[in-house]
């Protein structure tokens, strides 16, 4: 199966009307990344066992471990949780910057150091976010 039926079969498989929502966020950011590299993690590990939320990724990024090992991964994510959908935007050294700078402005979410978790899109500013997005893209060409 391709990364876009995998994508595909994984929004239709969620819930009314989170499935619309995420079907319109993805849209939205290939919108705002048209020549993104495109994943999809199912969220098991090399044994089959479930370790997260099932993710679709965009974005191409290398990530550097401690040990000198390199792994490429994307830079934004897309899931849905139990409550809501979060949106990931990896790669942003200050683990303070996404909440201090689109924490108030975004609306009814929850920010983290990476991640951007609400329970509906009308609870959110969609424009915050896409500039959240496009904030965490540019620091990774940045680095890359």
């Amino acid at each position: 199966m391709s990364v876009k039926e995998e994508i595909k079969n994984y929004i239709t498989s969620q819930p009314e009307p989170k499935r619309s929502e995420m079907q319109a966020l993805h849209q939205h950011i290939l919108k705002l990344l048209p020549k993104t590299k495109l994943w999809f993690l199912d969220g098991k590990d090399d044994k089959g066992k479930i370790v997260s939320n099932p993710n679709i990724g965009y974005g191409l990024q290398t990530i550097s471990y401690a040990g000198g090992k390199t792994r490429e991964f994307y830079q934004i994510g897309l899931s849905a949780n139990t409550t809501g959908i979060s949106v990931y935007i990896l790669g942003i050294k200050d683990k303070t910057y996404l909440a201090k700078t689109y924490g108030k402005k975004l609306g009814k979410a929850s920010v983290t150091g990476y991640c951007i978790k609400f329970k509906t899109v009308k609870d959110i500013n969609v424009d915050v976010l896409e500039e959240a997005i496009r904030y965490g893209v540019a620091q990774n060409e940045k680095v890359g």
